[in-house]
């Protein structure tokens, strides 16, 4: 007993004691489970999918009230344009690529557009027609002419508004292209699969480019159902419209069709994107002196003028008034 109480073994099994307790007291931070912490995380992440649940209820009775309101209008045109033999017109490739080119999808919009291009000539024609014949010091030519000047716009406005709207979504497109093609320049260099690169670009171009991101988004799902690639990546060029998206579809093509690599591509790509974007900022402020010309002369002059000869003036009449 003697021999096992030595000052030796004593240090030892204190130092033994002691690295056990270090450990313990090192690992227990670890092992113990954050109770009210988890709660909150728990009671966080209830009330987000609570606030989602009730979010995608109200948005689904909001888009079924809007259905139900667009079959019924549609299928009052729809009946009018059946009877006038012109739901060939709606079901035109070339209005369909129209409309998406503008951001309308489906039949519902190529049927109004139709609709609006029957209807709005008679009835602009007919507002003209009680304006103008009402006065009495116009000419009965001059009448008719008004009339069928008023019809004519009528017939032109719908493809005005969607020629605007379709020039208005690609001007955004443009804008944000050069951010997108980056993204998807990272993600083909990292080693990701081009449609992963497109699900990856769509969720971060989604607040700074929704209409970019809606359409990488349906390329991505074509790309995962259409058995032809080429035939999903021709589909993003032809309802964008937009020439730099068209030269990107080109390269991807042309890139799996003769297999050169892809990074090279999108990244020279990418280079002259941003050569454009920066050309188009400084044409912009090229032009800017010429067009801030005419609000100058219209507000800037008359109050430099009131301000340097207004003083005399004054004088001058107080001269003649003493």
């Amino acid at each position: 007993m003697a021999g096992i109480m030595t000052l030796q073994n004593i240090i030892v099994v204190l130092a033994t004691l002691g690295a056990f307790i270090t450990i313990i007291a090192i690992a227990m931070p670890f092992l113990q489970t954050d109770n009210y912490g988890s709660r909150l995380k728990y009671l966080a992440k209830r009330r987000e999918e609570l606030q989602a649940q009730q979010r995608h209820k109200f948005e689904q009775q909001q888009q079924a009230s809007l259905r139900r309101r667009e079959t019924r209008s549609q299928g009052m045109m729809t009946k009018v344009l059946n009877k006038l033999n012109l739901m060939e017109k709606a079901r035109s490739p070339g209005l369909r690529v129209k409309m998406q080119q503008a951001g309308m999808r489906g039949q519902g919009p190529a049927i109004a557009y139709v609709f609006a291009r029957l209807v709005l000539p008679l009835v602009l024609a007919c507002v003209a027609a009680l304006i103008v014949f009402s006065a009495k010091d116009i000419d009965a030519p001059l009448k008719l002419l008004i009339t069928v000047a008023a019809a004519g716009l009528g017939y032109l406005i719908p493809d005005i508004i969607v020629k605007n709207t379709a020039k208005k979504r690609q001007e955004l497109m443009i804008k944000g292209f050069p951010d997108a093609l980056d993204l998807v320049v990272i993600c083909v260099e990292a080693g990701i699969s081009l449609e992963q690169a497109f699900v990856r670009v769509a969720q971060e171009m989604a607040d700074i480019s929704p209409i970019l991101a809606e359409e990488f988004s349906i390329t991505t799902s074509e790309l995962a159902y259409l058995g032809d690639r080429r035939a999903a990546l021709e589909n993003l060029a032809t309802r964008t419209g937009a020439e730099p998206v068209k030269t990107l579809t080109t390269s991807l093509i042309q890139s799996e069709k003769y297999g050169t690599p892809l990074g090279v591509a999108l990244r020279v790509l990418s280079r002259e994107n941003r050569d454009d974007r920066m050309a188009r900022a400084e044409q912009k402020a090229g032009a800017l002196p010429a067009a801030l010309t005419v609000p100058m002369i219209l507000f800037f002059l008359p109050v430099l003028f009131i301000v340097l000869i207004g003083p005399a003036i004054i004088q001058v009449l107080q001269t003649f008034q003493e």
